[in-house]
């Protein structure tokens, strides 16, 4: 079942003509993730219409905090008024570089937006608790070329990794900050 918010969202993304919005393959595993205990702040870079926020929230126990990140004005504008009713979610309108570390740091970080060059970016796990999982999304499965994601998260020495095959098109990265 898809929850109710991620079908709000969905609208907001067809009435936008945004295109990019998460799979929801992967949405289901953000639902699961996000309904993990102890998940008490969560955030996601890259709010684009609001349907991966839907599928988080969905999951998430109602008294956790959500933070989502949306550098686009129409987008972030859209995703706000989404998401208004839910006094524990909030939508910050920015560079995630600029205005996530103040909010965090969190249990479970979607980095969804700003492609390549926010997926390979190491200061995602300064946003991390110990023990905190990163979600990284939108890799092709058996990519026979060099893959700078891969390569970084994979052999990274700070975290626990495994890449998740979500559909014959698409495989996710999670990764676990170690505490030592």
């Amino acid at each position: 079942m898809v929850p109710p918010l991620v079908e709000r969202a969905r609208t907001v993304a067809t009435r936008l003509g945004f295109e990019r919005s998460c799979s929801e393959e992967t949405g289901r595993l953000l639902h699961l993730l996000a309904g993990q205990r102890g998940r008490a702040r969560v955030a996601e870079i890259g709010a684009g219409a609001g349907v991966g926020a839907g599928w988080i929230l969905s999951g998430l126990c109602p008294e956790a905090t959500f933070v989502t990140v949306e550098s686009d004005d129409a987008r972030a504008a859209a995703v706000n008024e989404l998401l208004e009713e839910d006094e524990h979610a909030r939508v910050l309108h920015g560079e995630w570089r600029e205005v996530l570390p103040v909010e965090g740091p969190f249990d479970l970080l979607f980095a969804d937006g700003g492609g390549t060059r926010t997926k390979t970016d190491e200061r995602l796990l300064g946003l991390l608790t110990p023990g905190g999982t990163l979600v990284l999304d939108d890799l092709m499965p058996d990519r026979p070329e060099p893959d700078p994601v891969r390569d970084l998260w994979l052999r990274h020495p700070r975290v626990a990794t495994a890449e998740v095959r979500v559909s014959e098109r698409e495989a996710v990265i999670l990764a676990v900050l170690q505490s030592r």
